[in-house]
């Protein structure tokens, strides 16, 4: 018999494929549909402030309307809304149902018991109280409803004093000309043909002076004698361009840690005496110099962070006098967080020139607060805020109330440390005020007059709760709504697990989330996949409510997905943050492993003895090291665009956490020196034209592993940027887990339909 040319598919192998397919398409479509009603308020606010409005969406297209009396303290719906839609109807109005009222341009006017609407192009007059319904004509137009208040207007102050603008080449008299000239200061006179005066003799080709500065007194000047910096390129080659022909390379700067960046050394001149004098504050080796000049043109300042973010200071110049002094001064054996700050509402440095202040945000005493520093002393007048919490971010600076509004998290004991809370405090620390208070994520907005917020908070495992709160002392004014899960609870939908174990230290908590496959069975037993990401510069762990699932195409696979934030990950304590310095290795997997076997200890079928991890870009090089670092645990990983060696990423981002110079940690930490290491099963993702971090970190990867003769998958993208590679990727990773860590065979995808 003559058989096929072509391999058949196994009919076995042909239902597994379809029936996941449809038991995914069915869990996608069923939550799709699936609604949240209640999950966020839209206030409608009078403009005389007395109270706000507004509409809740209801399952079945069902809506009701409802009114907030700002005096009374109390919340109602608007109406009777079965009463008025059957008078709407004897008013000639057709086809009015009472839970589908389409009013537009709704008001109310409480002091009178009247509101105002239009209904399919008729406007009515409604009476609250007496239910007297009357067709109007267009009323004329009301007050524009105000909006709600931002949460973030940084800085409240009066109109300060015109800065003085220091000239670069006509001093404040118009008497002198300062210029460079073949590298150095010169001044000469404005009128006359005197001999032009030479202030520096040191500059030269690659280390010349640039802009001058005069001072108020046409007698004193500052320059800063630059040297460039020798910064090289990092090269991309688009091997499939879409129109085709020959690869393409696309090159272009970037620093990498250790590269020499630019330096400004600060000079001070005295025209009178002919002097230069060379202060002692340090090269300005990281930034350029950003001068800010009081209102008399005697004093200049500016921030100076060290190289290797160990020292900040504000540094003042005495214009006339070439003294200097340190207004801040602040030194870690760490580091200061001043790069890749995510969030924060202001900068760490907030001038106050009514008073000639500062506000400071440092996390100097262990957790990131508040001080109150007066410029004129230098010295702290005041720690605003203390205690074992910290400053998230700064929404408000009221330098007429003096006073601040921020964000902060930690400072309920009993509560997960990243809720955000909202808080106003006194700069003298007194009056400290929650405006916050419950066990949830939050998120505000004022009212226009700013004494009432709407709150609204919830948990990934909690869907949104809605409160009315009184601004001045934060109390609850009244309960608005919680958010109507039925629906999605009805398909079958539930919540990811909220899970806390101790540290490496045995006494932090740290947190995480469980997600649990949708045909979840308790009796058997599941491997694990961890998603991986510990980027210092944030926490990552999601805290507020979602109707989905984000890992729901690896859950519906068979996996428990857990995701946690270990040391070295931000927003907590100073320690905490601390364990990444030099050691970005570290990852926090000593706190993630006891994470995993504290869930294993409670749930018999959380199975740690198949755990694999994946990530991108710092998850990538934290995924590829759980295999080098950690193999006695971690078993299967997939890396995607992974900054592999701190040496090969950008400068701003590994000299904040790995520091400066660059020495022997840096290669203790790379997954390129320590490639031989390798255990487990590994799968890297690039794409050749990832313009964040440079793919050929990937490529030396897989160079040294190739060297160690070590087996792993190597997936490149043509044309692909920083990320995980797309479908193509994203199904390669999916079938990678399948086979390693539950053992089943992908399908073949080329095989013939």
């Amino acid at each position: 018999m003559k058989m096929s040319s072509h391999k058949s598919i196994h009919p076995c192998r042909f239902m597994n494929r379809l029936i996941l397919f449809i038991l995914m398409s069915l869990s996608l479509a069923g939550n799709a549909n699936a609604q949240v009603y209640k999950s966020q308020i839209k206030p409608q606010w009078s403009a005389d402030n007395s109270h706000f409005w507004y509409r809740n969406d209801l399952a079945k297209g069902l809506r009701e309307f409802v009114l907030v009396d700002l005096k009374k303290g109390n919340r109602r719906l608007a109406f009777d809304h079965s009463q008025l839609a059957m008078l709407l109807e004897e008013a000639g109005v057709n086809d009015v149902v009472a839970g589908r009222l389409p009013l537009e341009q709704l008001r109310f006017d409480l002091s009178n018991h009247l509101s105002t609407f239009r209904i399919k192009g008729t406007y009515f007059q409604y009476h609250l109280k007496t239910q007297k319904l009357t067709k109007i004509d267009k009323p004329v137009d009301a007050p524009e409803q105000p909006k709600s208040e931002s949460n973030h207007s940084p800085v409240q102050r009066a109109e300060p004093t015109k800065p003085y603008q220091a000239s670069r080449d006509i001093s404040a008299d118009g008497q002198w000309r300062a210029y460079i000239h073949e590298h150095n200061v010169y001044v000469r006179a404005v009128k006359g043909e005197e001999q032009p005066i030479q202030l520096s003799t040191d500059g030269k080709t690659d280390n010349g002076y640039q802009s001058v500065y005069w001072a108020a007194n046409s007698n004193n000047l500052i320059s800063f004698r630059v040297q460039p910096d020798e910064v090289g390129q990092v090269h991309l080659i688009e091997s499939s361009p879409n129109e085709g022909g020959r690869a393409k390379l696309q090159t272009r700067r970037y620093a990498l840690p250790g590269d020499k960046f630019t330096t400004y050394e600060l000079n001070w001149f005295d025209l009178k005496k002919q002097l230069q004098v060379k202060p002692a504050v340090g090269l300005i080796d990281f930034r350029n110099p950003r001068l800010r000049w009081t209102p008399d043109g005697r004093f200049v300042r500016y921030q100076k962070i060290d190289r290797g973010h160990q020292r900040l200071r504000v540094i003042e110049i005495d214009m006339f006098s070439g003294a200097t002094r340190n207004i801040i001064d602040e030194v870690s054996e760490t580091f200061i967080w001043t790069e890749h700050v995510q969030n924060l509402g202001v900068p760490l440095v907030n001038w106050l020139k009514q008073t000639n202040e500062i506000i400071y945000l440092s996390e100097q005493d262990g957790w990131r607060h508040l001080y109150l520093i007066d410029v004129a002393s230098g010295k702290t007048k005041k720690q605003i805020t203390e205690g074992e919490y910290i400053v998230r971010a700064v929404d408000r600076i009221d330098e007429e109330k003096r006073q601040i509004w921020f964000r902060g998290s930690g400072r309920n004991a009993k509560q997960d440390p990243y809720f955000i809370q909202y808080y106003r405090v006194n700069f003298d620390g007194s009056g400290l005020t929650a405006l916050t208070e419950g066990d949830g994520y939050h998120q505000i907005v004022y009212s226009p007059d700013r004494k009432f917020i709407i709150d609204s908070y919830s948990r990934v495992d909690m869907a949104p709760v809605h409160e009315l709160r009184r601004v001045g002392n934060g109390r609850l004014v009244c309960e608005l709504e919680q958010a109507d899960t039925r629906e999605l609870e009805a398909t079958g939908w539930k919540p990811p697990e909220v899970f806390s174990a101790k540290g490496r230290d045995g006494e932090t908590d740290i947190w995480g989330v469980i997600y649990r496959p949708r045909d979840f069975d308790p009796t058997k037993i599941y491997p694990v996949l961890e998603h991986m990401y510990a980027g210092p510069h944030s926490s990552y762990v999601p805290k507020q409510f979602s109707s989905g699932n984000r890992y729901s195409s690896m859950t519906d696979l068979g996996f428990v997905v857990v995701k946690m934030d270990g040391m070295g990950t931000a927003n907590r304590s100073k320690a905490f943050h601390d364990v990444c310095w030099h050691n970005l290795k570290d990852a926090g997997f000593p706190d993630r492993i006891l994470w995993h076997q504290s869930v294993a200890e409670k749930y018999k079928w959380y199975d740690t003895s198949r755990v694999g991890i994946y990530g991108g870009s710092a998850g990538g090089q934290s995924s590829t090291g759980a295999l080098l670092f950690h193999p006695d645990f971690y078993k299967v990983a997939v890396s995607s665009c992974g900054c592999h060696d701190n040496r090969m990423d950008k400068a701003s981002w590994n000299e904040q956490w790995m520091g400066y110079p660059v020495g022997p940690h840096y290669a203790a930490s790379s997954n390129i020196d320590n490639a031989h290491h390798l255990r487990g099963k590994l799968m890297l993702i690039v794409g050749e034209l990832d313009k964040n971090v440079p793919p050929e970190s990937t490529m030396r990867l897989a160079a040294a592993l190739i060297k160690a003769n070590k087996d792993f998958e190597l997936i490149v993208i043509p044309g692909g940027g920083h990320g995980d590679g797309g479908r193509y990727g994203d199904r390669r990773r999916k079938d990678f887990f399948r086979k390693h860590l539950l053992g089943l065979e992908a399908p073949d995808i080329n095989a013939v339909p």
